[in-house]
């Protein structure tokens, strides 16, 4: 279904959001869940590239199931990028660990083949719900 505008754009009326679902470690869970975390970064692989702004991420833990719309994709060629743009502390950093904040914390996830191979996306949600388990 298309809506026209007064500027003479047309915008497609997005169906149904796409429901994905997600891994996320307790201490990034905690943080996503309190709403101090609210981008979260993945590798831009085949799966994220399904990924639509007004989508709908669960994100699994530890701790629970905490379900959020996806407000904006930010995506770039590696981290190295994508830690010189977006603000680190909506991305997981509290205040104090900003100093220490590196590209290279992500290597622990994943290797600068894979970041060159796909690219990498910070998905920025916005929280709609948390269920305790």
């Amino acid at each position: 279904m298309f809506r026209h505008l007064p500027t003479a754009f047309y915008i497609m009326e997005t169906n149904t959001p796409t429901v994905h679902a997600m891994h996320l470690d307790v201490q990034p869970a905690r943080a996503v869940a309190d709403g101090t975390k609210t981008i979260e970064l993945r590798l831009y692989d085949a799966k994220r590239r399904r990924i639509r702004v007004g989508d709908i991420i669960v994100f699994h833990s530890d701790i629970g199931s905490i379900t959020a719309q996806v407000r904006a994709l930010h995506v770039f060629d590696t981290f190295d990028r994508l830690y010189g743009q977006l603000d680190l502390t909506k991305c997981g950093y509290t205040a104090e660990q900003l100093a220490a904040a590196s590209p290279d914390d992500m290597l622990a996830y994943y290797d600068i083949q894979h970041q060159r191979k796909w690219g990498v996306v910070g998905i920025e949600i916005q929280l709609l719900q948390v269920t305790a388990n």
